[in-house]
């Protein structure tokens, strides 16, 4: 990261914006309007209801980079919840339509490649909203029960951290795709190269976002669950299921079958083509189904393209 300075409560809300304007979509998160003229940090911060500690630990990480000395303790949970929270809605609801959008403009909806490019925009999209919907219907209804008090015993913060991890491959292949195989006039090399500028930005902030919950989210919880036990709350350590399969349990002769799918090969010709019955390619295909969460063949074709079991290139049009 840049080395750039640490921000403190009495510098001018103003000057860290004119420092760093990507701090605008944290103070957007944070719920903190414009117009407070020159109001210094926490001036801001105590007027419109945001723990100033909690909101200069998030910039100064997100600036300089995770600050070891970080005292935990001071970390506000429900601020630094409601932060979270609001940035999955912008990122769900705002940026990843946004950026599906751009990449319609500046597709040939006519070619083969700008679809496919397009499917697997959409299988990003859909692993980010998945692992998103994951934290708002476990995590943080556990962290709010932690702050009203409760002793939650069907979950703790050790079976988030173990799941929580970057999203990151669908992206990588789509992006590698549009650099180096896309074909584009001057206009839509022009947008192409926009959106492109927008994904990378996007890739980069939803790194930090995730860095924020392993950095500053997952340690405040962990200290909280701590406080409960000294309150004499016996925390259970039972673990819920992981919504996220591991990709990798799949069989070689799963992989084969989802290769025959994508090759667009019916359930009698996969048969045929493996030498199996119809009733094993089912139960093949029901299993990649329940591990891999994905039951389309399009989805499928993402798959097999972001896992390199199949070339691009060697796909029907």
């Amino acid at each position: 990261m840049k080395n750039m300075k640490v921000y403190e409560a009495g510098d001018r809300m103003v000057n860290i914006i004119k420092d760093n304007y990507n701090i605008l979509q944290a103070m957007n998160s944070f719920g903190i309007y414009l117009g407070f003229g020159d109001k210094t940090v926490d001036e801001v911060c105590r007027e419109q209801g945001v723990d100033t500690f909690t909101f200069l630990a998030v910039i100064n990480y997100t600036v300089n980079g995770y600050d070891e000395q970080q005292d935990i303790e001071r970390i506000s949970v429900p601020t630094l919840l409601k932060y979270l929270e609001a940035s999955h809605t912008y990122y769900l609801d705002f940026q990843l339509p946004l950026i599906r959008q751009e990449l319609c403009k500046a597709l040939n909806e006519g070619d083969n490649l700008a679809r496919l490019i397009l499917k697997l925009y959409d299988a990003y999209a859909h692993s980010v909203t998945h692992h998103m919907r994951y934290e708002e219907k476990h995590v943080f209804p556990y962290v709010r029960k932690l702050l009203d008090g409760e002793s939650p015993t069907n979950y703790d913060v050790a079976t988030f951290s173990k799941h929580h991890g970057q999203i990151d491959q669908e992206l990588k292949e789509l992006k590698n795709i549009i650099i180096k195989y896309l074909p584009s006039d001057g206009h839509h090399n022009n947008q192409l190269l926009a959106t492109l500028y927008d994904i990378y930005s996007n890739e980069e902030w939803l790194r930090l976002h995730g860095d924020v919950e392993n950095f500053l989210f997952i340690p405040a919880i962990r200290n909280l669950e701590m406080k409960r036990r000294n309150e004499g709350l016996d925390l259970s350590t039972t673990r819920l299921p992981v919504a996220d399969k591991d990709d990798n349990c799949l069989s070689q002769r799963e992989k084969d079958v989802i290769v025959a799918l994508v090759q667009g090969m019916s359930n009698k010709e996969i048969a045929d083509h493996l030498c199996i019955s119809t009733n094993t390619v089912i139960t093949h295909r029901r299993n990649i189904a329940k591990k891999l969460q994905i039951h389309s063949p399009a989805g499928l074709t993402i798959y097999a393209i972001v896992n390199h079991l199949v070339n691009i290139e060697n796909l029907k049009a």
